[in-house]
């Protein structure tokens, strides 16, 4: 079940679009750490799948706050679209044009997902490969809802099928997304860096790569280290509070914890998204939650 929408349920039915109630919004005190990002005010928004009203109550609570900010940055870590209800909007979200209009700078970095997205919508040897995998994590979310945008229920997934229901605009944002953003001694990536290679050369791997230890894709090795990263911070996606907790041992994923700060917070399994608004020397917590 999709939690963002979950406790909207009421017959075993979806609600009519425009009845489900918004997400509420916690925002938690200032926390210490020792990022240092040249004096920007920085929104990092972690997984999303598909909860495009959490997204939105984000967007706006960071809009606000940007106001009258002129270094104010915001960082979408990837992972917007499958396995909850709304990725279309999601991604009409994200894409707005609004955004660059509010805040100084906008990144959008590439998720497993959005990767999968558009190496399977490509024309070379990688599609089918990729495919194949992107189905087995949940991707046939996102197509039926191509499929059901369009009125074209047996359509193949192609790039025609993705034009014709999130448009050119949101097509070309996503050929043009970036692996990660580094900021004074902070990087922002999907998934995270590989501790046995130099990050330079970790961050440098083709966004055409998937799986194993590639940036959009690591986990246990990642997140099981100690050892730091040679004065490097990470902030980052991907793994869900609970798979988390089983590899890195952290009870709570989202406290900076051996120079890392992980955003995921289970989005469509559990109904929140994490973001954090993050400045020199501190950060906090945004937290968009399902309501009953």
């Amino acid at each position: 079940m999709n939690n963002c929408v979950a406790r909207e349920r009421t017959n075993g039915s979806l609600p009519m679009p425009g009845s489900r109630p918004q997400p509420s919004l916690v925002v938690s005190d200032w926390r210490f750490a020792p990022f240092q990002v040249n004096g920007e005010t920085i929104f990092a928004i972690g997984d999303v799948h598909g909860c495009a009203h959490h997204l939105s109550l984000l967007i706006q609570n960071m809009t606000d706050e940007a106001q009258g900010i002129r270094t104010s940055r915001v960082i979408f870590l990837g992972d917007l679209i499958c396995r909850g209800p709304s990725s279309l909007d999601t991604l009409a979200h994200w894409s707005a044009p609004h955004l660059d209009r509010s805040f100084k700078s906008v990144d959008r970095l590439w998720g497993n997902h959005e990767q999968l997205l558009m190496l399977s919508v490509g024309d070379d040897h990688l599609a089918e490969t990729a495919r194949t995998k992107w189905m087995s994590i949940g991707g046939a979310t996102f197509v039926d809802e191509l499929r059901q945008a369009t009125g074209q229920g047996d359509a193949p997934l192609t790039r025609d099928l993705l034009l014709s229901a999130a448009g050119e605009a949101v097509v070309n944002r996503l050929s043009q997304l970036q692996s990660h953003v580094w900021i004074g001694n902070t990087v922002f990536v999907h998934g995270g860096i590989d501790p046995s290679v130099d990050p330079k050369i970790c961050l440098a791997a083709p966004w055409t790569a998937f799986g194993g230890n590639h940036w959009a894709w690591i986990q246990e090795p990642f997140l099981k280290w100690r050892g730091g990263f040679g004065g490097l911070l990470v902030v980052h996606g991907h793994t869900p509070p609970s798979k988390h907790s089983m590899m890195s041992g952290y009870p709570d994923p989202h406290v900076f914890q051996h120079d890392r700060l992980c955003l995921d917070g289970g989005s469509a399994l559990t109904g929140i998204v994490v973001a954090a608004q993050i400045e020199d020397g501190r950060y906090r917590l945004l937290t968009a939650r399902s309501t009953s």
